[in-house]
């Protein structure tokens, strides 16, 4: 559980490093399902509903990017959202209602890993309330070198930034003049989680490293949020979305700013895809020190 200080941190700041979560035994399988996944990407040559790769992607060498909905895709992952001391954690920010609006894995592999340019969750997934978060589990040491997530501390209390490119989403922020100034990472040992506000502007570089950098990713929203885009989780969807408490058939309305991802990003399939024409690029073509 959360100390009253961490929940003020994170209503402040809008984000938390908090370490020992789950235990080694936990992210061992978590590791060995991950690169039994990896095994078989290597039968796939193009990104699909379940696998997003690396440019550099071959069969001989598989370079997995993202695996899409793994809580469909193993019981671990199915399992380690629903790990009763993360609910507990996220029930402290957004209430014992909740459901989930989305879940990825993130691989940054040694040496090869994609960067995340800068972004707010929000601008992809508006809802009638902001109580919702992200949760990262790390299933490895996460540090600078290898592409860490970074923040910038209290921006989820401010605009919802332009993430629009000749007049299209782009899954980026796009404002003239941005930078990430101030930015600070989220330093983990295995085992550990990051949380971070759904408004919080983010990021993370390329891994420069020789150490993978594993990421689940679950976004957890209290279950009387729902979502602005027409058609996007009819009843049946939300109902079966709620992990913890009732579904809620009467949105709650907050004062937020929205931005809606619309037009579509003309690259679908995933923020890689989406960021792939960005022009503003902070961290494409970063490269380790000499």
């Amino acid at each position: 559980m959360l100390t009253p200080p961490q929940i003020q941190f994170y209503r402040e700041q809008g984000y938390l490093g908090v370490e020992n979560v789950y235990s080694p035994a936990e992210v061992e399988e978590l590791r060995r399902v991950t690169d039994e996944f990896v095994e078989k990407s290597r039968a796939v040559t193009a990104n699909d509903a379940v696998f997003d790769l690396e440019p550099s992607h071959t069969p001989e060498m598989p370079r997995l990017r993202r695996l899409k909905d793994p809580i469909k895709q193993h019981p671990a992952y199915r399992r380690a959202i629903l790990h009763p001391k993360v609910l507990a954690i996220v029930s402290q920010l957004i209430g014992p209602a909740i459901a989930s609006n989305g879940n990825k894995l993130n691989l940054k592999l040694a040496n090869v890993g994609s960067p995340v340019e800068w972004h707010q969750d929000w601008a992809f997934y508006p809802h009638t309330n902001d109580d919702l978060l992200a949760v990262g589990v790390a299933m490895d040491d996460s540090s600078l070198e290898n592409g860490c997530l970074m923040v910038l501390p209290g921006t989820h209390r401010g605009p919802i930034l332009d993430h629009h490119q000749d007049g299209m989403f782009v899954g980026a922020v796009t404002e003239p003049g941005f930078r990430p100034d101030g930015a600070v990472p989220i330093l983990l040992k295995a085992g550990g989680i990051s949380i971070h506000h759904t408004r919080l502007l983010h990021g993370s570089a390329p891994n420069l490293s020789p150490h993978a950098r594993r990421l689940l990713l679950f976004q957890y929203c209290a279950a009387d949020a729902w979502p602005l885009l027409p058609g996007d989780k009819p009843w049946e969807t939300y109902a079966a979305s709620v992990l913890q408490g009732s579904p809620v058939s009467q949105p709650r309305l907050a004062d937020v700013p929205v931005r809606l991802p619309l037009p579509a990003a003309k690259h679908g399939g995933s923020i890689y895809e989406n960021q792939r024409d960005l022009k503003n690029a902070i961290y494409r073509g970063v490269t380790a020190k000499t």
